[in-house]
């Protein structure tokens, strides 16, 4: 039985350096999916939806998220990231591991906040969000994921790992443009 309530969109890993080894092979498909992700933060924001971003730290325990997106907007693909940037009334969530709910407080926050839909997007496809909507699933949180506002390293397992989602874990696949916020 999925959780009744409001959605929120959870933004994953786009606050980034771009200083990791497969780095290279995820700028590309950042690229790409930019246009979409700006949207989707759009559209979101203009509706009134919730916005949580849920961040790596890479490494970086001291840092609270204002020094992880100067970090980012200091690395070498800050075009990346300067659009994406969270704003006065985003949610800032710190990760340590693939999902955004290992080990955060992210769902006391979706609890507190009467959220029980997570809508999806950011980067990797094929493995921080496949198991960000995996967790999501197995909590009861019924989850979309926007299809072209999710970075990947491979795009054949990305591809995957988006029919995965879709028919193991039930998540709702849809492009930005026809999300209903």
């Amino acid at each position: 039985m999925e959780r009744a309530g409001r959605a929120a969109l959870v933004v994953i890993d786009v606050i980034n350096t771009y200083d990791h080894p497969d780095a290279d092979l995820l700028v590309a498909s950042v690229r790409e999916k930019l246009p979409a992700l700006t949207r989707a933060l759009a559209g979101a924001r203009r509706s009134g939806t919730e916005v949580i971003y849920v961040n790596d730290n890479f490494g970086r325990w001291r840092s609270h998220h204002d020094e992880l997106v100067d970090a980012a907007l200091s690395g070498p693909h800050a075009e990346l990231v300067e659009p994406l940037v969270p704003d006065e009334e985003s949610l800032f969530v710190v990760k340590a591991r693939h999902s955004v709910f290992y080990q955060t407080p992210l769902e006391y926050l979706l609890q507190q906040e009467g959220i029980g839909h997570v809508v999806l997007c950011g980067q990797a496809t094929e493995q921080c969000v496949l198991y960000s909507a995996l967790d999501a699933h197995i909590r009861h949180l019924e989850v979309t994921v926007l299809r072209d506002a999710v970075a990947h390293l491979h795009a054949d397992l990305a591809e995957a790992a988006l029919r995965m989602m879709e028919r193991n874990m039930g998540a709702r696949l849809t492009d930005v443009d026809a999300m209903r916020w």
